[in-house]
């Protein structure tokens, strides 16, 4: 069966132990950048090898048929200046970098638009290869929290015992039926190549488009915990307060949002004083 992982560096000597692999993936879920933008804060300042990538060419759609504003978002985008080519046409990148010291591995590429198996494959060839024990994947969904509140955050595990991790960080476990995202099928078959998965998922204001730092700030401080690693938080506190005060200028001046914002602020107070206080919150 050929590969479609392409190795850039051996595996780190002295080996992996028990690693953990970090996956963010652009797309379905990484609405906010919650899924992209969390990862890349947690690979700052770190000593990283890039290690592996996957082929990009075989899983996405590049020629979609149809009107030109459709067909053009499908299309790689490249650059010419003066007649010559200043950047060749981007596609996807899809690496692999480790963090030996930290016995961990982070992914950032694009949920692919075929061969979502041979796609899986690859990552579980790799993960075989590095002696990864456990995939985190972060994601995010719009929904109803509105963007002055602490967003909903939930889980998915591969494993039962693995739950206890959730209600330890304050997820709610999902319950969901619907359309599949990428990291899903790993979900589903990570038991079958004996890796646990854990899958963080942020819920962002639905009415809001562009980075969303209160989210890549909260999802980040649980994995800081969990990965027992140190993290700026305040770096990304700074930045969720910039945010939040920016979008509620914004909502000030329409009157039907700022309608809309404040009945979710009501509805999401009214369902914090009927629930029970968690006993694993995050604040001290």
């Amino acid at each position: 069966m050929p590969t479609h992982l392409q190795m850039l560096a051996p595996p780190p000597d002295p080996p992996l132990s028990n690693a953990t692999l970090l996956l963010a993936l652009t797309g379905w879920m990484d609405g906010g950048d919650v899924s992209t933008g969390t990862v890349k804060h947690l690979m700052d300042n770190r000593e990283l090898v890039p290690i592996a990538r996957i082929d990009p060419d075989p899983f996405y759609i590049f020629n979609f048929p149809g009107p030109m504003e459709i067909a053009s978002i499908f299309r790689p985008e490249i650059t010419i200046r003066k007649g010559l080519v200043k950047r060749s046409p981007k596609f996807p990148e899809n690496l692999f970098q480790v963090d030996p010291a930290n016995n961990l591995v982070f992914f950032l590429g694009a949920e692919p638009n075929l061969r979502w198996q041979a796609f899986a494959d690859a990552i579980f060839e790799l993960i075989a290869a590095l002696n990864i024990t456990r995939i985190i994947f972060i994601g995010s969904f719009g929904g109803t929290v509105p963007h002055t509140r602490e967003p909903r955050l939930f889980g998915s595990v591969s494993h039962k015992h693995l739950t206890s991790i959730l209600t330890g960080n304050n997820l709610k476990p999902s319950d969901y039926t619907g359309p599949s995202s990428f990291s899903n099928l790993l979900l589903a078959q990570a038991p079958k190549h004996n890796i646990e998965m854990l899958v963080f998922v942020a819920e962002i204001p639905g009415y809001l488009n562009g980075e969303n730092p209160l989210s890549i700030e909260a999802v980040t401080r649980r994995l800081g915990k969990l990965l027992n690693q140190p993290i700026d938080i305040d770096s990304l506190r700074h930045a969720s307060n910039a945010w939040e005060q920016q979008v509620s200028e914004a909502v000030e001046k329409d009157a039907e949002l700022a309608a809309t914002v404040k009945k979710l602020e009501e509805d999401y107070d009214n369902e914090l004083i009927g629930s029970p206080p968690s006993p694993n919150s995050d604040e001290e």
